[in-house]
């Protein structure tokens, strides 16, 4: 078994309007955008990264806004919910506040003993907040966002597969193990995990495949100490037939990818060096902070790229 994994790092989506995707993050869910760059493969795309105050590993959703990208397409082999953690007794404040910034799809359900609140992200995005117990992580206040109700980072991603054997082997592997069942809904956890290290598996076998689109979760990242933990991921998974990526410098974590038994893109990250590499801890987020490969590109990429807001 390796041990190196301590659950989720960060969840990468496609949105359509950047704008409408940083306000829904920063205003309505109150999470701190840690960074705003651009997208290492399509420079002329912003990539935005909303976290805790420090963008600490378990708490960052990040974004590629495509302006005018067209909406995905739910079904086998993508994780079809992400889940936030928030204090227990928190669901009414939410519920209000989501239903007066004109959010849809809420409902008020409970999986697992948990009562969450489901809802829809601007493109449809499949959303949750999941009231938690002792959840000691620290949450973001600089928005209005009262302490006592805030995220607390992720609790969990949904992944709707058409079968769930070979993906359930990949994590058992990871450390996780079995921790429920609810009809065609199976979940696992990582004991003595980051706090973001919850996985539910929904069996969906008579279902399409998904094709992504704005809404769509691009790929989730599971987190490692370091590069050298990562390397005995990378080694095993290797070993074990997967085609695996070599390591990537994305600038804020050091990342390898691969596709799940399932068909979700899963990547590996590390914590190192963290969101405050190139920005002091009180500005993250704030100026447009470029990969070395697209620094000549600056005057014409702050041409072109939309304004977001604070």
């Amino acid at each position: 078994m390796n041990t190196a994994i301590k659950g989720l790092h960060h969840v990468t989506s496609l949105a359509s309007d950047a704008a409408q995707n940083n306000r829904f993050f920063t205003r309505t869910l109150g999470l701190r955008r840690v960074k705003k760059t651009v997208n290492f493969d399509a420079p002329e795309v912003y990539h935005l990264y909303y976290a805790d105050g420090a963008g600490t590993p378990g708490t960052v959703m990040t974004y590629f806004p495509f302006p005018g990208a067209r909406r995905g397409r739910r079904g086998t082999g993508e994780a079809g919910e992400t889940a936030f953690a928030i204090p227990q007794g928190a669901s009414a404040f939410w519920q209000e506040r989501l239903a007066a910034a004109g959010v849809s799809g809420i409902a008020a359900e409970e999986r697992f003993g948990e009562r969450r609140l489901s809802f829809a992200g601007p493109d449809g995005d499949g959303f949750a907040l999941v009231e938690t117990a002792a959840d000691g992580r620290t949450p973001w206040t600089g928005a209005d966002v009262p302490e006592e109700a805030a995220i607390r980072g992720f609790h969990s991603v949904t992944l709707t597969l058409r079968e769930a054997g070979p993906t359930e082997a990949l994590l058992e592997g990871w450390g996780y193990a079995a921790a429920g069942e609810e009809g065609r809904l199976r979940r696992l956890a990582l004991a003595g995990g980051n706090g973001a290290h919850i996985l539910d598996i929904v069996v969906a076998s008579d279902a399409p495949p998904a094709e992504q689109g704005a809404g769509s979760v691009h790929h989730i990242a599971f987190a490692v100490e370091d590069r050298a933990a990562q390397a005995k991921v990378q080694e095993a998974l290797a070993a074990a037939g997967h085609q695996v990526t070599p390591v990537i410098d994305r600038d804020y974590f050091y990342a390898i990818y691969f596709r799940s038994p399932g068909g979700v893109l899963f990547e590996v990250a590390t914590h190192e060096p963290g969101f405050d590499r190139d920005e002091a801890p009180e500005r993250l987020g704030e100026a447009l902070k470029l990969p070395k490969q697209h620094a000549h590109l600056r005057a014409e990429l702050e041409r072109h790229l939309p304004p977001i807001g604070d």
